[in-house]
């Protein structure tokens, strides 16, 4: 198994219209690896992860995952690729009309797993989350940080390979999003390979990971300025 789960190699993407978003990206995710991506709104932050999702492709450069060209991957076999992943927002996208049970089990369902593996699934992730107790919750009943926490069980329910996370502490205080990244870092020491998108500089500079800052869809040597301040627990 390649050394690197995910490979961006003179990466350039412009959308319809002209407009460059990224231009020249060029990194390596080590597998097992937590790696951030900083830098100002429309840096190309989401694009990055929209690329590795492939719900676009390069227009330059190539993206591999796994040491393979996904930029070569034909659109019927898209969903494949993104069964290998997990992916987390910053507006949680949970279904409100469904249980908290219900939100996780998803992609177990999508994949024809039976009643009982998603039962033990579903239940493990809850579990691993704090969250064993409010299965039959309805999501709006549920904190902003506990909101995340279902979003979180739902991208790890089916083992991925990689998570992909865009601003998945962007609507929660400084201390409940320090408790999220801490929760991320279990999943990576269990071997769990995270991309995260955020403008938390304190955060993840107190969290001592490496990070990729951008600026106008390029990579920065430039020290970005703090987005947010980290409350100490």
């Amino acid at each position: 198994m390649t050394e690197h789960i995910l490979e961006f190699h003179d990466v350039g993407c412009r959308y319809a219209g002209g407009t460059d978003v990224l231009n020249g990206l060029d990194f390596r995710l080590a597998r097992g690896e937590m790696l951030f991506l900083t830098g100002p709104s429309g840096a190309g932050k989401s694009t990055v992860l929209r690329l590795a999702a492939m719900q676009l492709r390069a227009t330059r450069g190539k993206v591999l995952m796994n040491g393979r060209d996904i930029g070569g991957i034909r659109a019927g076999k898209v969903p494949a690729h993104r069964r290998e992943l997990g992916m987390i927002f910053q507006d949680f996208q949970l279904l409100y009309d469904r249980s908290v049970f219900d939100n996780i089990a998803l992609p177990l369902v999508i994949r024809g797993l039976s009643h009982l593996d998603i039962g033990r699934r579903v239940r493990a992730a809850l579990d691993a989350v704090g969250l064993l107790n409010r299965e039959k919750a309805s999501p709006r009943t549920l904190s902003g940080g506990e909101q995340q926490r279902v979003g979180i069980a739902r991208a790890i329910v089916a083992r991925p390979q990689l998570i992909l996370a865009d601003e998945p502490t962007g609507n929660l205080d400084p201390r409940m999003a320090l408790d999220v990244m801490r929760l991320f870092e279990r999943f990576n020491e269990a071997g769990v390979s995270f991309l995260i998108a955020t403008h938390a500089i304190d955060l993840i500079e107190r969290l001592g990971h490496r990070a990729i800052h951008l600026e106008g869809g390029r990579q920065s040597a430039a020290r970005p300025e703090a987005a947010s301040r980290l409350v100490e627990p």
